[in-house]
């Protein structure tokens, strides 16, 4: 069972080490950590993806709340969410296998940032699912170097 801690954090040194220290000791698993400044720049949001039984979720978020730096925790699954991750893929080409790279890229609705005469660098900003998909699809070729963000999610939006 997957989910999704959104995080408000007082923006100071040690936050991070005290949050990720808080899932090491209770050996809890972290699948994604991404976090930057809100509007606010005294708060910061950690977007915290673990997975675990009912149970271990559960005990995440008691713990999360209990921490002096941590403002608010809102959880939620990934339903009920809109999340994005940000990828750079950095892929060697050739001219045999270049058109099969731009087709790629255009069905998966990715942008060529960056190239040279043998390489091409390619920007993906999607679900993560679709991320894993275009590495999957990148495989073939030579892929040089990924660089992937944590997981960036907001509820969905109701009235």
């Amino acid at each position: 069972m997957k989910r999704i801690y959104s995080v408000l954090v007082e923006n100071r040194s040690g936050v991070l080490c005290k949050v990720a220290g808080l899932f090491s000791r209770r050996c809890f698993n972290i699948d994604s950590l991404a976090v930057g400044e809100t509007d606010d720049p005294d708060i910061s949001c950690m977007t915290i993806v673990s997975s675990g039984d009912q149970r271990t979720i559960e005990q995440i978020e008691k713990q999360l709340n209990k921490k002096l730096d941590v403002i608010k925790v809102k959880t939620f699954d990934e339903g009920q969410s809109v999340s994005r991750e940000l990828m750079l893929v950095k892929v060697k080409y050739n001219k045999n296998n270049r058109r099969d790279i731009l087709e790629t890229c255009e069905i998966m609705k990715a942008q060529i940032v960056d190239m040279s005469k043998t390489m091409l660098m390619i920007q993906i900003c999607d679900v993560p699912e679709k991320t894993r998909l275009l590495i999957s699809m990148l495989q073939s070729i030579s892929i040089v170097e990924v660089a992937r963000t944590g997981t960036l999610a907001l509820p969905k939006c109701s009235d």
